[in-house]
């Protein structure tokens, strides 16, 4: 069965008249798994086999094929994107930021990697019984000031509260909707050979600042999570380059699952610079401690460009030039070969293919 087909349904307790069906009479799709695991959430590889194989085909639509960070479409003369996340990264509290924090800054960088001036956002909260309220009060004022400083208004929201055990102190979703400029046309399958790969700066930092937290790892400078709203960055590149191709933010998963989805939906072949890649010397020897690969660690505040050669130069400018891109670089190339798949060339001359992540590396990230 291809990812699209979707399962086969017994007619036997089928209500056709109203069109109901009772589900537990329709066989589930073939998987190699009898019930979720951790690594279902990673942004991975089983992340994306239980969206194509459970997900997709019960609610397949032009607007949610594409499989952007948010769906766009037209309402009256307007272009709107629409996206929605949750949020149940462990601890609450960490350095850099705060699962509030988190919640706004990730809706406001998916709307914006669809292109899009976020306006609105919507919030859901789930409490487990016996958070401390000081904790939810300090959530709620860092959440306020996240959508002030992004220029978003919270609209709309939902609370429900859970018996003590039933949750893990809070967990957040949050909604947005915003404005798609006419003459924007992000997408990840625009990316064509001879393109330019462009990442705003150093990786993996909010994956270790959680994970140091977590593990007690202390360094001679604190690692503090990058979690930002980018939409003031990417205004910058959008004013700067006539024609972005894709824009992605590589949150679970990290850059070299980016890389594949944006390999997969163009159908083109990535090639990118091992040592190109920017990446804190902290970070580094966090990951080398930890045993974790920085190219599949995820980031709260990072974006990745590609845009046409013609453009790379300008859009690097534009990023050197925001406080959140200064250490911008071109970290590789959309090339002809390999369609579908991603190659490093090593620091030592050598290539390797770098895949999604397979498994759950860090549980709880985001």
């Amino acid at each position: 069965m291809s990812p699209n087909e979707p399962p086969a349904v017994s007619t036997s307790d089928q209500t056709a008249a109203d069109g109901n069906l009772l589900t537990a009479s329709c066989p589930i799709p073939i998987t190699d798994y009898k019930e979720i695991v951790l690594a279902h959430g990673s942004g991975g590889e089983l992340s994306h086999r239980l969206i194509s194989k459970i997900i997709l085909p019960q609610f397949t639509n032009e607007l949610l094929a594409p499989m952007h960070d948010g769906a766009i479409f037209s309402l009256g003369n307007e272009r709107l994107a629409f996206s929605t996340d949750s949020y149940v990264v462990s601890p609450i509290f960490f350095p850099g930021g705060d699962i509030g924090k988190m919640a706004v800054h990730g809706t406001v960088n998916d709307l914006s990697m669809c292109g899009a001036r976020p306006l609105y956002l919507s919030v859901g909260f789930i409490l487990e019984e016996g958070l401390p309220m000081e904790d939810f009060w300090r959530i709620v004022q860092s959440m306020r000031a996240a959508a002030d400083e992004a220029g978003v208004q919270l609209v709309t929201g939902d609370t429900k509260v859970v018996d003590r055990g039933n949750a893990d102190k809070i967990f957040i979703n949050t909604a947005g909707i915003g404005v798609v400029p006419k003459d924007v046309n992000i997408h990840p399958a625009r990316a064509q050979a001879g393109d330019k790969i462009i990442i705003s700066g150093p990786i993996a930092v909010h994956g270790i600042a959680i994970m140091s937290v977590r593990e007690g790892l202390e360094f001679e400078t604190e690692i503090a999570s990058d979690t930002a709203s980018l939409n003031g960055l990417v205004q910058d590149i959008l004013k700067a380059c006539s024609d972005v191709h894709v824009l992605r933010d590589p949150t679970r998963g990290g850059v070299t699952s980016v890389m594949t989805e944006i390999a997969q939906s163009a159908n083109v072949g990535i090639l990118l610079q091992e040592a190109a890649v920017p990446i804190s010397e902290e970070v580094k020897g966090a990951c080398e401690i930890l045993g974790l690969d920085p190219l599949y660690v995820a980031n709260e505040g990072k974006l990745i460009a590609v845009v046409a050669p013609d453009d790379a130069e300008a859009a690097l400018a534009a990023m050197r030039n925001h406080s959140l891109g200064g250490e911008a670089a071109v970290i590789g190339e959309v090339v002809s070969d390999h369609p579908g798949f991603v190659v490093m060339r090593t620091r030592v001359g050598g290539t390797r293919v770098v895949d999604m992540l397979s498994g759950e590396q860090l549980p709880r990230i985001c």
